[in-house]
């Protein structure tokens, strides 16, 4: 185990983490929420946000254009994630964010260290439920852009086909990490999938989960960012 992420008793404030379920959103409002978490970083500390979709959507990376989007796939709306990556269809995922604030040890990993760490942490987790799955060594980009078409390093698998990826983003105020689980076909419980989610932390890292505290005024700051960014036509075909 990796020192700078175990939780000691000399670093009590890092232990606590909190959780938010946050239930099913439209496409703007899911990608608004995760932005202001990551802008309210400082304030809550490190934040594990599980979520949904009230319809069919699909999401795609900050740098991608949204010409190739549009032309890849069916599912509307398309909204422009605030992290990179590729596009992820959004119709039958389990969908989570991470944010954790400047000080804490994710934020000092680098790009390549924290998505290998996430991904092992959700392959505990589906190992706690009795599904085996691996992390890949190396690449197979069957169809660029296309997040959950062929495989990156370290992205977890199953039976050979990629299950979760998930793209990240750094800034002053933080590190938000958004991914996506593929569920088809596993016999899992996406309840049991949060908990064991949420049991692995616990268990070997010494995290202590609470409730994120000050969730209206994180909606408020959401809903503005709903409404100056994800929302804007010129914001999700700005490439």
């Amino acid at each position: 185990m990796d020192e700078r992420i175990r939780c000691r008793d000399d670093q009590v404030a890092l232990c606590q983490w909190s959780v938010l379920r946050s239930g099913p959103a439209s496409a703007v409002r899911n990608m608004a929420l995760d932005h202001a978490l990551l802008e309210t970083a400082p304030a809550h500390g490190p934040v594990l946000r599980f979520y949904s979709w009230s319809e069919p959507a699909a999401s795609f990376g900050y740098f991608q254009k949204y010409a190739n989007i549009e032309a890849v796939t069916h599912l509307r709306p398309l909204v422009r994630r605030p992290t990179g990556g590729g596009l992820v269809p959004h119709d039958t995922d389990w969908t989570y964010s991470l944010v954790f604030p400047p000080g804490d040890p994710w934020y000092d990993l680098k790009a390549v260290e924290s998505y290998r760490r996430v991904h092992e942490w959700i392959q505990t987790a589906f190992g706690r439920l009795n599904v085996a799955t691996t992390l890949a060594a190396c690449c197979d980009r069957a169809s660029p852009g296309q997040c959950f078409e062929g495989y990156e390093q370290s992205d977890v698998l199953w039976n050979g086909r990629k299950i979760a990826g998930a793209a990240q983003r750094r800034t002053r105020h933080g590190l938000l990490i958004q991914g996506s689980v593929q569920p088809a076909m596993l016999e899992v419980a996406r309840d049991d999938w949060e908990q064991a989610m949420c049991d692995v932390p616990r268990i070997e890292h010494g995290v202590q989960w609470r409730p994120l505290a000050g969730d209206a005024a994180l909606r408020v700051s959401a809903e503005a960012l709903a409404a100056r960014i994800y929302s804007q036509p010129e914001y999700n075909r700005r490439r």
